[in-house]
């Protein structure tokens, strides 16, 4: 999502950030802290992946209701879009970020009284919180990592801190598999089986171990939060704008057809990407018939070849066409979806973790091709294609209809990211093009 950013930052200024080179130390540990940001909101959403299959078990959930925790957090960025724009715009930067900050730790902390309750309805509120908590923070921090210092190095920065997304991609499953999955596993007969209280017990216990990492998420936002308050940091000013002319309204800026096909990948993108994490280890439990816990250990591995595709995909972009790159690497995801969805064995581990790899630079990608040569329109075009990300809230409950529809076959599922990789690769192909004047 730190893409979304990078023309917010081309139309900014800063209270004292382009004077001279002398802040250069000055900025240095404001950018750790926002780096830091980028860190937490990646902890978030990864670990929305490991609390699929788990509380699917603790609150006794059939594959489309555990879909719900996508929904919650991504119909939040939908809805909260606009609004954080507006906080943005009146508050400035740093009060955003405060407040993006208490908004994800109050969400975090309500994780507590869900877990005691044992009610998936508090869990999925908690969640829809912390994603309107993301939403202001993302829209507020994004600029902060290309403004805190010399403008020459914006964009080295800003990517910087967007490469600790994925280092999250690879901590949280290692913390989720270590202290929120307990590899205790029975079937439906064997709880019936059970005695009463034997039963609640277990089912408590399995929604008990959420709180712990939760209340430790909290209290870090919460400090940040209050570093954040008591450190000086310049704030960023907008100059003076053209672009908000008519010429870039915001529903005619979809006349440009590329835009519109490339709001159209990114939904299904984001798509493909939660239901491919979100079903992770249910999927590696039974295509690959490992347990709980090495399936949450393979999905980090899956998180470091996330990261890794991001630096050899920009490697190869200095050699071959972005949009090129992007029809290659769709291609290949849909050979790995088949694989997926027919193999077995060690096989479907591979495809998952090469799907990681593939898909790590369809969304900068996309954005970056869908904003070409929009001139006035770039900021209401990006607005479209970040509204976009709801595919996220959608595609997963879809797919999980599908496994509940064909007696909880997880493989037959990954039809859903099959065919959003074929849009995708649409677009690379053709979708991209914007018209000739």
């Amino acid at each position: 999502m730190a893409f979304a950013s990078q023309e917010i930052v081309n139309g900014a200024t800063t209270t004292g950030a382009s004077q001279n080179n002398k802040g250069g130390n000055t900025y240095l540990l404001p950018f750790i802290l926002v780096t830091c940001l980028f860190f937490l909101w990646g902890m978030a959403h990864n670990l929305d992946s490991i609390l699929i299959p788990h509380l699917k078990k603790a609150c006794q959930l059939n594959n489309r209701q555990s879909t719900l925790v996508d929904t919650a957090v991504f119909l939040a960025y939908f809805l909260m879009a606009i609004p954080a724009g507006a906080i943005l715009k009146k508050w400035g930067y740093k009060s955003s970020i405060i407040l993006g900050l208490l908004v994800f730790a109050f969400g975090a902390f309500l994780f507590v009284p869900a877990a005691n309750t044992r009610a998936y309805e508090l869990f999925l509120v908690a969640l829809f919180i912390i994603g309107c908590g993301l939403t202001i923070l993302e829209t507020s921090a994004n600029p902060y990592a290309a403004v805190l210092g010399d403008p020459a190095g914006a964009s080295t920065r800003l990517n910087l801190a967007a490469s600790f997304n994925g280092l999250a991609a690879m901590v949280a499953p290692y913390v989720g598999a270590t202290f929120i999955l307990s590899g205790k596993e029975y079937t439906e007969e064997q709880l019936n089986a059970m005695p009463d209280a034997s039963r609640m017990s277990y089912l408590m216990e399995e929604a008990a171990s959420v709180k712990m990492p939760y209340i430790i998420l909290g209290s870090v936002l919460v400090l940040i939060a209050i570093i954040f308050y008591f450190m000086h940091i310049p704030e960023v000013k907008p100059v003076s704008d053209k672009e908000s002319s008519n010429k870039g309204g915001f529903f005619e800026v979809l006349k440009h057809k590329h835009l519109t096909w490339a709001v159209v990948a990114q939904f299904f993108y984001v798509g493909a990407q939660v239901c491919v994490t979100s079903f992770f280890i249910r999927m590696a439990q039974q295509g690959a018939g490992v347990d709980e816990k090495t399936a949450g250990y393979y999905l980090m591995i899956y998180g470091f070849l996330f990261m890794a595709g991001r630096f050899v995909g920009t490697a190869f972009l200095k050699f071959i066409s972005s949009q090129k790159l992007l029809s290659i690497y769709s291609i290949i995801s849909v050979i790995l979806c088949l694989v997926s969805i027919l193999g077995d064995g060690a096989y479907v581990i591979y495809a998952l973790g090469g799907l990681g790899f593939f898909m790590s630079i369809m969304f900068p990608t996309i954005f970056a091709l869908g904003i070409s040569n929009l001139g006035e329109g770039t900021k209401a075009g990006s607005s479209w294609i970040i509204m976009s990300i709801v595919g996220g809230a959608i595609l997963p409950y879809v797919m999980g209809t599908i496994i509940d529809m064909n007696g909880d076959n997880i493989q037959i599922g990954y039809i859903i990211p099959l065919l959003c990789y074929v849009v995708i690769w649409f677009f690379g192909v053709r979708g991209y093009k914007p018209a000739q004047a």
